[in-house]
């Protein structure tokens, strides 16, 4: 079975005929003991670190159909390498730009994937709840915006609603977690503890949302609720606005209220705080294995892993695009 690995040492990446040498450095530099990655069982590879790397490396991972994203010393996604779409269709490329392009097409889908969003944001809201967490003036604040998407007529517009719809879902952070302030929101670097997990985690789930799209034959720069803009894949930022309420903010409350994650596995740096190695690789843990956890999905009627929803997503959009089938976002129904 294919996995994931995660490079969270700075080192150096080669091949070994069908095999991946990581040979990880310590802080003043020196080799240590090198890992050995088959590459039939590597499914991506993620790089919080530098990476010593060369051609023909890069060469084998597009051969073995193995991406790789990578992380700068702040946990904001950089980039990626992602092999040569094998699943490039123009009848799909040319539809999903058309979508774009035609201003009520564009907004239909925008509007889904927000209502999408704002529905599982509230669905978590109410979990807590209905634990003493005493979140319904939040819960109806939240309602009433999203009861307005249908009436949004400008994508800016539009982006406004969702812009205070997370306003208001990011105050009842303070509320459900129990051993740490968030405050507000805070970007690049962030300010404290949950500000530093919150934008680890969006960044974990955007890459996922990437590695779904390349995974059918959407193009991932064409996008409908964000702008698209230079050197960002802006429809995975569209799909992880629907699935960071379950696979981001979940594990967070989850990893903070049963302190598996706590005050030492942060670095307060000037103005920042950082997740050091041992935090990130916590929390990397939980969200593998929340990736990995299967529900019983509707309409197959068999389980799926919530990784795979990502990918069932990008069909879904394949779909409506091509006019086969109306999109309809993923919603918690449990």
């Amino acid at each position: 079975m294919k996995k994931t690995y995660y490079l969270f040492n700075p080192g150096r990446l080669q091949r070994r005929d069908n095999t991946l040498k990581f040979t990880p450095y310590d802080e003043e530099g020196n080799e240590q003991k090198p890992r050995y990655l088959p590459a039939e069982n590597v499914e991506e590879l993620y790089c919080f670190g530098n990476l010593d790397a060369n051609s023909a490396l890069y060469n084998f991972l597009g051969q073995q159909q193995i991406p790789i994203h990578f992380f700068d010393y702040y946990e904001n996604y950089t980039g990626s390498f992602v092999p040569r779409d094998a699943l490039l269709s123009g009848k799909v490329l040319m539809a999903q730009t058309d979508f774009h392009k035609n201003k009520k097409k564009r907004m239909f889908l925008a509007q889904r994937i927000l209502e999408g969003a704002a529905f599982n944001m509230v669905k978590n809201l109410r979990y807590y709840d209905k634990r003493g967490k005493d979140l319904l003036d939040i819960i109806e604040i939240i309602e009433t915006l999203a009861a307005r998407i249908p009436e949004t007529t400008e994508i800016d517009e539009l982006m406004g609603v969702e812009g205070n719809i997370r306003k208001n879902y990011y105050e009842t952070f303070n509320l459900i977690i129990n051993n740490f302030e968030m405050g507000g929101r805070s970007y690049q670097p962030p300010k404290n503890e949950v500000n530093a997990l919150i934008s680890f985690g969006n960044m974990m789930c955007y890459s996922q949302s990437l590695r779904a799209i390349h995974q059918t034959q959407l193009n991932p720069l064409i996008s409908f609720l964000h702008q698209p803009g230079e050197r960002r894949f802006s429809l995975s930022l569209d799909l992880a606005e629907i699935f960071k309420p379950i696979l981001v903010d979940r594990v967070i409350f989850k990893v903070m209220n049963k302190r598996e994650i706590q005050t030492s596995d942060f670095e307060p740096n000037l103005n920042a705080v950082l997740l050091k190695p041992k935090g990130k690789k916590k929390f990397v843990q939980s969200f593998e294995n929340r990736l990995n956890e299967t529900i019983k999905h509707r309409s197959l009627n068999r389980h799926v892993s919530y990784k795979h929803l990502i990918k069932l997503e990008c069909y879904k959009i394949v779909k409506h695009v091509l006019e086969i089938e109306e999109y309809k976002p993923f919603k918690i129904w449990w």
